[in-house]
């Protein structure tokens, strides 16, 4: 993998650059639908492709570990050729169900047992085998094992799970270095900087992910029900700390007030199932605010799905007529919000980086916060 940094903002610490992988460049700052069993839920890849210029998507590594399983993805050649996307992929190493499945796994200092969600069979993740099905997945970027703690969690507990999440890293670090990828081209790993919401731990633990000087370097752990107020402020002091000549990746985050907010903070990747998961239940992003289809206020409404006077998928689709396959429950509904909202989000950040060519990022940014989070 290769970044290059073309641009920086002036009044922020914004970033224009490009990801190089073996699968094709991607411009940040970027959005990854996320793609958890192999598929963004509801619409095709040709669609990803063509209607929402998608450049990179996201799948998990737990999920897809279960089902379809190793051995059908190994079978197939790696996922890429199992799903038909010629774009690069990124997997989510599991550790992100370290904190989810929180009820159904154990976690000690070899790994974790997870039980499965789907039969309740027993699973235990190390941080070498996770790099192993990583590996086995063929993604173009992989991530490390780690814990995801939740909010509001206590700072002992934090504290504890940080430097175990770099102990983890270390030998995720070892396994990925004398391991190979199994279909031909290489793949990029990216360790995950933890500390919950301390900013001395957020120090210490971007200091030390910083240190093994990997490719690229991700921030985990928020997102997680903490005000937006801290996720900026843990944001804004991890970025202090990474290397600026390398990617850096928020994950599992957020609205798109919160894209722009962090982009502004530093971030150049990021990722999260609310467009898509908004989507099937009737919720828009819009550049002037968010709509609910499912509201009777639009049932009459003959105009296109964003107020600017265009729609993100198809002019031809009204509120009226989309809100009426929601009413009738009709699948295509969920499919043309799910389009929408993944293309408002790529549109945001294409704009972004016009924004940051021009030099105009900041000014665009803090006018476009304004609306975003309206509910119209």
């Amino acid at each position: 993998m290769k970044f290059t940094l073309k641009k920086e903002d002036k009044e922020s610490k914004a970033r224009l650059g490009e990801i190089e992988t073996a699968h094709g460049k991607i411009k940040t700052p970027i959005f990854m639908p996320v793609g958890t069993a192999g598929t963004v839920k509801g619409i095709h890849q040709h669609e990803l492709l063509e209607d929402t210029l998608a450049q990179i998507i996201l799948g998990n590594t737990y999920h897809l570990y279960l089902r379809p399983g190793l051995d059908i993805i190994e079978n197939a050649g790696g996922l890429h050729k199992f799903i038909g996307w010629e774009k690069p992929l990124l997997t989510d190493s599991g550790g992100y169900q370290v904190y989810s499945l929180s009820g159904t796994r154990k976690i000690e200092e070899k790994g974790v047992k997870f039980q499965s969600h789907i039969d309740g069979s027993y699973h235990y993740f190390t941080p070498e085998y996770a790099i192993d099905v990583q590996r086995t997945i063929g993604a173009d970027i992989i991530m490390a094992f780690d814990e995801c703690t939740p909010y509001p969690c206590e700072y002992d507990y934090a504290k504890r799970s940080m430097h175990m999440t770099h102990r983890w890293l270390k030998r995720c670090c070892d396994r990925f270095d004398m391991t190979e990828e199994k279909y031909g081209y290489k793949q990029t790993f990216f360790p995950i900087v933890q500390g919950s919401v301390y900013k001395d731990l957020r120090l210490q633990s971007a200091e030390k992910i910083a240190s093994f000087e990997r490719e690229g370097n991700a921030i985990g752990g928020l997102s997680v029900g903490e005000p937006h107020d801290m996720m900026y402020e843990m944001t804004d002091i991890v970025c202090s700390v990474l290397p600026w000549e390398k990617p850096r990746y928020l994950m599992g985050v957020g609205t798109p007030t919160n894209l722009l907010e962090n982009i502004a903070l530093g971030v150049d990747m990021f990722d999260c199932v609310m467009p898509t998961r908004n989507a099937r239940n009737g919720m828009l992003f819009t550049s002037e605010g968010t709509i609910n289809l499912k509201n009777r206020k639009w049932a009459n409404d003959y105009s296109p799905l964003d107020p600017n006077g265009t729609s993100f998928v198809d002019n031809t689709y009204t509120k009226a007529y989309v809100r009426h396959l929601f009413a009738s429950n009709e699948l295509l509904g969920k499919q043309i919000a799910t389009l929408h909202n993944i293309r408002f989000y790529l549109w945001l950040m294409e704009e972004a980086q016009k924004q940051l060519e021009a030099g105009t990022f900041t000014t665009w940014k803090n006018k476009m916060v304004k609306k975003l989070d309206i509910r119209l």
